[in-house]
């Protein structure tokens, strides 16, 4: 008999709830099939099949809360399975030899034909068909409700943005910036970015790389609170906020400050797949110096982004618009993003905000800037 454990959890971890059951008592299982699913407060682990047999008991149920390396399942390896389903099949055997075989439903109702003489059938008499009683019509109720148990994620994520907002003095700065060079960028160079690198070239491998220059030019934005001290990082781990059907996601870009436009861009991509198939690690989702959450994909125009903790700032991007902005005294329709900063002001100062926000947009608005690294 094998057992099916929960797998080692990281050390940040001390439980995780049953998600889904994948087999039922009596399937039959192959090496590697996912078993059940694990959530933690992070992310939701697959556990496989380490060998062959059939689910014989299932000892936590969906929803239920478990420990590392707490016994969810029973599992009769190959070998076990045969020795059981021998002697089944042997009874199954004896039960078929030709001692036992008793006449079928069709040959004993011919020797009673035989022997009785068939009566005529009688026909039924029609009973009385009762009415039914007019009940008064009920109107249905489109006030119903449900209720609904929270996974681990959502309660995690409740969790952090409550205390983001009880726990730091949290304030967001605004700016817009003017999009028309990097859609041009991205018209001319699309094609052979792609070819060369197989992936498209969209927008946040600019913001990554516009973000990545401005911490290091201010870098209490790239720091955090650690008690009484301010803890400063020299590289940059930029999460990138990721929506999923469990719940938001933020997967961190290690050493983003190294990393090439292409390889921001397959990274994101990766994220978003895996994001969805609830295949990230833990490890990937740990860390992170700084955070860029991009809600203009889902047609946000503006808001104020809550903090990933213990981050000391997190960058919001918005939905590119066309709209009226006055340049060199005239007055021209122009793509425009409104940008948003919200930071903790008790270790970055207003105008650090501020001037961090204006290199990102001089930045984008001037691309050239980030290959010159101006």
């Amino acid at each position: 008999m094998k057992e099916v454990k929960v797998p080692v959890l990281p050390e940040s971890i001390s439980e995780a709830t049953v998600a889904a059951w994948h087999k039922k008592p009596g399937d039959y299982v192959e090496l590697d099939d996912v078993i059940v699913e694990i959530e933690t407060d992070k992310v939701v682990l697959e556990v496989p099949a380490e060998e062959a047999g059939v689910l014989t008991e299932i000892l936590a149920k969906e929803g239920e809360t478990v420990n590392e390396e707490q016994v969810l399942g029973l599992l009769n390896d190959e070998s076990e399975a045969s020795s059981e389903a021998a002697p089944e099949q042997e009874k199954a055997t004896q039960e078929e030899t030709p001692e036992t075989i008793q006449a079928s439903p069709t040959e004993a109702a011919k020797e009673e034909s035989r022997e009785e003489p068939v009566a005529p059938p009688e026909t039924p008499k029609a009973e009385p068909v009762a009415t039914p009683e007019t009940q008064p019509s009920q109107p249905m109720s489109n006030r119903m409700e449900e209720r609904v148990p929270m996974t681990r994620i959502r309660k995690t994520i409740a969790n952090r943005l409550h205390s983001a907002t009880q726990n730091t003095a949290m304030l967001t700065t605004f700016n817009e910036i003017d999009m028309s060079e990097i859609l041009a960028m991205r018209a001319s160079y699309k094609e052979a970015f792609e070819k060369k690198y197989a992936v498209k070239l969209g927008f946040m491998s600019f913001f990554v790389k516009a973000a990545v220059e401005s911490l290091k030019k201010f870098p209490t934005v790239n720091a955090y609170i650690d008690g009484d001290d301010i803890v400063y990082h020299a590289f940059c781990d930029v999460s990138v906020a990721v929506s999923s059907d469990r719940g938001l996601v933020v997967p961190v870009l290690r050493d983003a400050h190294k990393m090439g436009m292409h390889d921001i861009e397959k990274g994101i991509v990766d994220f978003a797949v895996r994001a969805q198939d609830g295949t990230l690690g833990i490890e990937e989702m740990s860390g992170g110096t700084f955070t860029i959450s991009n809600g203009g994909v889902f047609g946000s125009l503006l808001s104020t982004p809550i903090l990933n903790s213990p981050q000391s700032a997190i960058l919001g991007m918005h939905k590119t618009q066309e709209r009226p902005v006055v340049v060199n005294g005239e007055i021209v329709i122009r793509p425009m993003m409104y940008l948003a900063l919200s930071y903790d002001h008790r270790i970055i100062d207003g105008k650090e905000a501020v001037q961090f926000l204006i290199s990102i947009k001089e930045a984008l608005e001037d691309p050239a800037r980030l290959l010159l690294k101006v």
